[in-house]
């Protein structure tokens, strides 16, 4: 029988050279995996020497805090119970602490208000009775004005999950961190503060009342911020400054140096704040780094966030150069108190100047240099670039050879160019067929390799296809077909595509001028395009979500109240944060759908809609949110739970003043509501000033056209009520809408959440709103 494909020698030569730029990359993904993954650090056992960091004895703090302890939320009794296990803790590592050193601890509760601007919203923040537990030490000759170096890190946890990286694991570095100080025989030459800071998932609340309250904000020097946005991983500097100071230091001390300039570019785009603002940017004008665990963002403010997730290695990691860090600060000449900064105006003038550029390789060595010097540095390579085609034409010097060398330049670059364009177009092209084939989207999410598989060759395919047209015959394509689908959104499989599609052209374009040659045989082309073709059909056999990789869904038990004793309206409230819709969910969770009574009809055009300003209590987080939902609830079991309900009154007569300015005087009282998160005010109308903020008002925000608005959170604990003055430019009525957020769930609630599959991570309140006209 006669072969259907004789392959030439040509194409023989193309296949080898592919399997082994496959071996290649391979092996370079597989060392990158082993790095990422800390498989090159050995973690010590809780029986390590008392002078070395113990990542076991920190995962033991990790267990306390997010196992044993339930819930370390704003609102719940678990953050109590975790500002006194920390205070426990400090107190025994005081018992040891020799006589040449001083240790301080205080449990300070702070208090403020102040407006900032978050994800790209106005607000202004109230808050009272959040906790701080600060830990000094220092050598018994030190003064307190002396420099010093804080390492921040917040205990509170974010709504419905354990914490256990973000951020148990920051404190538990902290513990052993400051264990190790005391126990290694070290002696700090300026004193090192530790901040374990109990309200920074609300908005950074912690931070901002140690800067502008506490007596030893002036004397710091320097600071690192921790961070987890996973459960381990890389500990990425993911910022630095005020200046290239910060950066300097940790270049020059880190063990294992996990840093990349570029990473503070990237990081404003990101959807979330750290405490580094506070201390760096909005009060403090402090150089420290923003330090940040990236590996595991499945389980990031989920409650499948887990002490059994952490990565081994990391913690390991991330104490061994903070205590690196910590010395290198504290001996550095340039450590500085706020009135020494201030008098000699060190870090402005390097702010500007001076900001440095970085990277890490792998984690064995880190390469830095200043920007000035990256003028020179990154010049050089672009002048040899644009300068050699000529330099190797000199010895046939002549009009023609140099049109002809100009030529082939501008030929080379634009074939580059457009092969890149191309290698994240014909992915993104592929992505969007796929879907027409499949009934949901993002399958790679619980399979990251699935992506690889589907795009990669695809993606080479696209880089060949100048080579390809210049060679052989131009060609024209018709991709006018785009349509959308019942079950949502299709953005991140395209994102994904053209990301992997830049990535391969970056990765693999370089080598195309030297080995298109026998890449862009035809034979190779199909081979390839039938392989993306292949790996597309089989990751449509493949699930979306796991265990490993949960969909989010928020869920909101929505009350209406009224008079502080009646309910208007309860219903359940659903949202997602992908694309895959809840009509996706519903279809894969039949006894939800059959709870709430969903039929197969169900669609956006026919479902009762959700909207944006139910979602006050999240505000502004809840624009994160896509196409929520809502269906009717029981209210029965509410007035057997709640006593009274949240409700806003005038404890004070009004005050009108003779150019007819109203001063309302107001006072919030949360009622009966167990374990209250935050509570958020909607204020619309001729609002002209308030007791909030030092008097100053937040600026409006508008929303689909309406009237402008002034929006609040207040939070914090508290027998007495909220109380604040309003003052209206004219008679115009003032409208105010409040939801109050309880973390408590009712009996009928916490079954509805029951019935989610585990490839659901369900974040689930009681959001109590209420209106009122002044």
């Amino acid at each position: 029988m006669a072969l259907l494909f004789r392959p030439s020698s040509g194409d023989i030569s193309g296949f080898k050279l592919l399997f082994y730029l496959a071996i290649m990359y391979g092996f370079m993904s597989t060392l990158v995996f082993f790095v990422i993954h800390m498989k090159f650090i050995e973690p010590l056992g809780v029986d390590a020497p008392l002078d070395r960091f113990s990542e076991a004895r920190a995962i033991d703090h990790v267990r306390v805090l997010s196992k044993e302890i339930d819930g370390r939320q704003e609102g719940r009794q678990g953050l109590k119970d975790a500002a006194q296990y920390i205070k426990t803790q400090l107190e025994m590592i005081k018992e040891r602490a020799r006589s040449n050193i001083r240790i301080e601890i205080e449990d300070t509760s702070v208090n403020g208000t102040f407006n900032m601007m978050f994800l790209r919203h106005s607000i202004s923040l109230g808050y009272r009775n959040h906790t701080n537990i600060v830990m000094r030490i220092s050598s018994v000759g030190s003064q307190d004005t002396d420099p010093s170096v804080l390492v921040n890190g917040h205990f509170d946890g974010p709504l419905g999950s354990p914490g256990a990286g973000d951020c148990g694991s920051c404190v538990a570095s902290m513990l052993e961190l400051a264990r190790l100080t005391v126990d290694s025989g070290w002696v700090p030459p300026r004193p090192i503060i530790f901040l374990f800071n109990g309200a920074e998932e609300l908005f950074m609340l912690g931070s901002h009342g140690f800067m502008t309250t506490h007596k030893w904000r002036d004397t710091i020097g320097a600071f690192i911020n921790v961070e987890a946005s996973g459960t381990g991983g890389l500990d990425v500097v993911c910022q630095s400054g005020p200046g290239s100071w910060p950066s300097s230091v940790y270049a020059q001390s880190a063990l294992y140096p996990m840093a990349n300039s570029a990473a503070q570019d990237v990081f404003p785009v990101i959807p979330g704040d750290t405490d580094y603002r506070m201390f760096a940017n909005d009060y403090g004008n402090i150089p420290g780094l923003d330090m940040i665990f990236l590996l595991g963002g499945y389980f990031y403010h989920t409650s499948y966030d887990t002490v059994e997730r952490l990565l081994p290695g990391s913690i390991q990691a991330r104490g061994e150069n903070l205590f690196s860090l910590i010395k290198a600060f504290t001996n550095s000449s340039k450590l500085q108190n706020a009135f020494e900064r201030e008098s000699l105006g060190a870090a402005t003038n390097e702010s500007d100047d001076e900001r440095a550029v970085f990277f890490d390789y792998l984690s064995w060595f880190l390469i830095f240099y200043s920007r000035r010097q990256a003028v020179i540095l990154h010049g050089i390579p672009v002048a040899i670039y644009l300068f050699m085609p000529l330099l190797s034409r000199l010895a046939n010097f002549g009009l023609y050879c140099w049109i002809a060398t100009c030529y082939d330049f501008i030929k080379g670059m634009l074939l580059h160019a457009i092969g890149i364009i191309f290698a994240a177009l014909v992915p993104v092209i592929f992505a969007i067929l796929r879907l027409f084939f499949s009934g949901h989207s993002m399958n790679w999410f619980a399979h990251p390799f699935l992506a690889f598989m589907m795009f990669v060759p695809c993606s080479l395919v696209g880089l060949l296809i100048p080579i390809i047209v210049w060679r052989c015959f131009p060609l024209s394509q018709d991709a006018s077909v785009l349509k959308s689908s019942k079950e949502g959104y299709f953005i991140p499989d395209i994102v994904v595509a053209a990301t992997v599609g830049i990535i391969t052209g970056w990765c693999a374009g370089p080598l195309i001028p030297v080995i298109g040659h026998w890449l862009s045989r035809s034979v190779i082309v199909r081979s390839l395009l039938h392989l993306s073709v292949l790996a597309m059909a089989i990751s449509s056999q493949f699930f979306p979500y796991s265990i490993d990789a949960p969909k989010r869904v928020v869920f909101q038990h929505t009350i209406l109240t009224a008079d502080a004793g009646r309910i208007l309206d309860s219903s359940y409230e659903f949202s997602v944060v992908d694309s895959n819709s809840l009509f996706f969910v519903f279809k894969h969770a039949p006894e939800v759908a059959k709870e709430l009574q969903i039929g197969s009809e169900l669609s956006f055009r026919t479902a009762n809609l959700s909207h944006q300003e139910n979602w006050m209590a999240l505000f502004p987080v809840s624009f994160l949110f896509s196409r929520s939902l809502k269906f009717p609830a029981k209210s029965d079991d509410i007035v057997k739970q709640y006593k009274y309900f949240p409700h806003l009154s005038s404890y004070k007569t009004q005050k009108v003043s003779d150019r007819g300015s109203r001063k309302l005087y107001l006072e919030l009282s949360l009622g009966s509501l167990k374990e209250v998160w935050v509570a958020v005010l909607n204020i619309t109308g001729p609002l002209s000033s308030w007791s909030l903020a030092n008097n100053v008002l937040p600026a409006p925000e508008t929303a689909n056209g309406g009237p402008p608005s002034y929006m609040c959170r207040l939070s914090g604990a508290s027998h007495e009520n909220w109380t604040f003055w309003l003052e209206a430019s004219s008679s115009e009525a003032l409208r105010i809408e409040v939801a109050v957020l309880d973390q408590y769930l009712l009996e009928s609630t916490k079954n509805l959440k029951g019935l989610f599959p585990n490839w659901v991570d369900v974040t689930a309140y009681s959001s109590f709103m209420s209106s009122y006209i002044f």
